[in-house]
């Protein structure tokens, strides 16, 4: 008996020790318990002295060189909602206010636009309706021009009245100043118009939509009886893109003309001005492997910069050109070396000179000066994105960053300042302000008590390491590992991953979610970046063009393999989870390693890339029409037959971007094999599960793996 109830004991402290509380749950990370402060609508004011920042109460200019000054300049209060973004007019005495937004798609919303002069304290709305989808100034700040209904309208503060710029828009029809769906999407843009600098021209986009297929799906929670069937146009891969014009507007003539440009499915996602007010223009042929950037000057056209590339080009932005102060010459960022790299050219001397070069790719140049520009970089690692300076020359290249890790910069007009957003694997949020030279002046937001909070409970880092496949190809990747790790003990661990195209989740930078909750409960979480991902060499990344997701299949499963090798691995308790893209790679994955996974968490994925629009998919798989293979063989639909372990499938039903369509039909293949799955649809969500879902997800998925893996 004596043996006995100690038996039971230790069973008993067993059951106790499994079932100890977590330092912290999901609910914790919901709640915003590791929530970073931040310096939030960060504007340099144009005297490249001052800046102003959005708090909660109101709209504040403070000085760069006096840090601590602050001066308020809209209080809140005056205001009839909810501020979403601000602009201010050239000379600065007016605000131009976003309120109320109301989400349509990504990056579109409807929205209120109010002007708000800070000389009398006068408050101008723009347009009553509270429809507006993008309102900006004209560069003498006495117009603001807007897009309503799908057209263009100039709103005269002086005179106070408004007129049209165009009048043939129509929802699923004609669109004027706005992207269409997929311009939005995949090219990142969020208007279509802006201004000549001399404020006496409007150049923008006519999208006309009539020819493309449209998408419909039910709003359910409507307040009535009844769904409602919203319906908009979605080109899918291989279907009829919009026919998309550019156009200007001649406002002292009140006449618009249609820009000549040659016939052809192209697309024209990017255009702007010169500084001396010449419009030029990106055209990108549908296979997106050559483009043309084209100057206007008067009625002639000439191409200022081509690239071509056999399989596709990468990095285009409205950064790609950017014009210096003389208008004559102009950066190009380009990884035409096989690395992203600047370029000057001219157009005078039609010459392309390197400004930087290496085997390390340039992410973004923060600012741009007549002599020097500031940009950050992957020079160090893959995995950080750090500050350097550079003359126009390629020489005097200098390091302003001097912490490792992730660097966000916004810089004062005319790069005489700085504010910097660092982050690595240990380190939260940490907002500086700086000298051009990097010269540390103060700092701004310091995340102290976050940084004594992750420290008390002892917050798992990342660690990082590279592994290599069993064809030699090395990878990046990371793990984390519970705070009490004892590596006599046997772990269930879940592989996250995002793996899409010129993706990246293996960066030394501070977050945190769902994931980091499981590994309270005595989990391993492990992160790769398999072939096909970004900022490595361009070959690497578009080494899955034209078979996409083959590759990245075989290499999660590769490490998997290798991960459960390791002595403190329970091998049989091995999942795989992914969003989207990694939600299609996280049922590949499962399917096609069936031995491999237990379980696998799959949200909003797609599952043929037929059913994906046609500017993201065809740029990395050409054309269904001539690529079958590449569309249909890394497919999860054709292997629903190969699943043994759990899977659980989450979808929104509102979902724009990824259609529950693929879902859906993932799920009638599982039907058709016999197969059992778990699934939970969130009504009337986006792809991001929201406005509902966003918390019920990560909670499920949690519950999940607990029980399940």
């Amino acid at each position: 008996m004596k043996r006995l109830g100690v038996l039971m004991m230790t069973l008993l402290l067993g059951v106790i020790v499994s079932n100890a509380q977590p330092k912290f749950t999901y609910a914790d990370i919901a709640t915003g318990k590791f929530a970073q402060k931040s310096v939030a609508g960060l504007r340099s004011m144009k005297d490249g002295e001052h800046y102003t920042i959005r708090e909660n109460d109101g709209l504040y200019r403070c000085s760069y060189a006096k840090s601590g000054e602050k001066e308020l300049l809209v209080s809140f209060g005056v205001l009839d909602g909810a501020v979403a973004d601000y602009a201010f007019s050239a000379d600065e005495n007016k605000v131009l206010i976003r309120l109320n937004s109301r989400p349509l798609y990504r990056r579109s919303h409807f929205s209120n636009y109010v002007v708000y002069d800070l000389t009398s304290g006068e408050l101008v709305e723009v347009d009553e309706s509270g429809d507006v989808r993008y309102a900006l100034f004209s560069p003498k700040g006495d117009k603001v021009a807007y897009v309503k209904d799908n057209n263009i309208y100039i709103h005269d503060l002086e005179q106070r009245f408004t007129y049209a710029v165009t009048t043939d828009g129509e929802w699923n029809h004609i669109i004027n100043g706005m992207p269409d769906w997929v311009y939005e999407e995949e090219w990142g843009i969020d208007h279509a118009f802006c201004f000549s600098p001399d404020g006496n021209h409007i150049a923008f986009l006519r999208s006309d939509e009539s020819e493309v297929e449209e998408f419909g799906f039910m709003k359910f929670l409507t307040g009535t009886p009844y769904p409602e069937l919203f319906k908009y146009k979605y080109p899918k891969a291989g279907e009829k893109n919009s026919k998309v014009s550019l156009h200007v507007f001649d406002i002292r003539e009140g006449v618009a003309h249609k820009v000549n440009r040659k016939e052809g499915d192209l697309y024209i996602p990017f255009f702007d001005w010169t500084p001396d007010g010449r419009l030029y223009y990106f055209e990108i042929n549908r296979l997106q492997n050559h483009l043309d950037v084209i100057l206007c000057e008067g009625e002639q056209q000439r191409v200022i910069y081509t690239e071509s590339h056999e399989k596709y080009i990468d990095y285009l932005s409205n950064s790609t050109i950017t014009f210096l102060s003389d208008s004559d010459r102009f950066l190009v960022m380009s990884e035409r070396s096989g690395y992203n790299h600047l370029y000057l050219s001219s157009l005078s001397k039609g010459e392309l000179v390197p400004v930087t070069e290496g085997a390390w790719n340039v992410t973004e140049v923060v600012c741009a000066t007549d002599k020097k520009i500031w940009y950050l970089s992957t020079e160090e690692s893959p995995l950080r994105r750090e500050l350097y300076t550079i003359n126009l020359n390629g020489k005097g290249k200098k390091r302003l960053s001097t912490t490792s890790g992730t660097y966000r910069i916004v810089p004062s007009a005319g790069c005489k300042y700085y504010i910097s957003y660092f982050s690595n694997a240990s380190t939260p949020n940490t907002v500086t302000l700086h000298k051009g030279n990097g010269k540390l002046i103060d700092t701004l937001e310091a995340n102290t008590e976050l940084k004594r909070y992750i420290a008390e409970i002892g917050l798992p880092e990342k660690e990082f390491f590279t592994f290599v496949t069993p064809r030699g190809d090395t990878l990046n990747a990371y793990i984390k590992k519970p705070a009490d790790f004892d590596p006599a003990k046997k772990y269930p661990v879940l592989l996250t991953q995002y793996s899409g195209p010129g993706s990246q989740d293996v960066r030394d930078r501070w977050t945190i979610d769902w994931e980091d909750a499981l590994v309270q409960h005595g989990y391993i979480v492990v992160d790769c970046d398999p072939r096909g991902t970004g900022f490595r060499s361009a070959d690497f990344k578009k080494s899955t063009y034209g078979i996409m997701g083959r590759l990245e299949t075989e290499d999660q499963i590769a490490f998997a393999e290798y991960v459960k090798t390791l002595p403190f691995v329970d091998g049989e308790r091995v999942g795989v989870y992914g969003w989207s893209y990694g939600g299609f790679m996280a049922l590949n994955c499962i399917l096609k390693g069936a031995d491999t996974f237990k379980m696998a968490i799959s949200v909003a994925p797609v599952t043929s890339w037929r059913y994906y629009d046609s500017v993201y998919t065809e740029r990395v798989n050409g054309l269904p029409q001539t690529n079958a293979e590449g569309y249909d063989e890394p497919s999860p639909i054709g292997y629903a037959k190969n699943l043994k372990g759990k899977l659980l499938l989450m979808h929104g039903t509102a979902d724009d971007n990824v259609h529950i369509q693929n879902a859906y039909a993932m799920v009638h293949e599982f039907v058709e094999a016999g197969k059992q799955i778990d699934m939970m649809i969130y009504t009337d969500d986006n792809h991001s599960m929201m406005p509902y879902g966003k918390v019920n997800v990560r909670e499920k998925m949690v519950e999940y793996c607990l029980e399940n893996l």
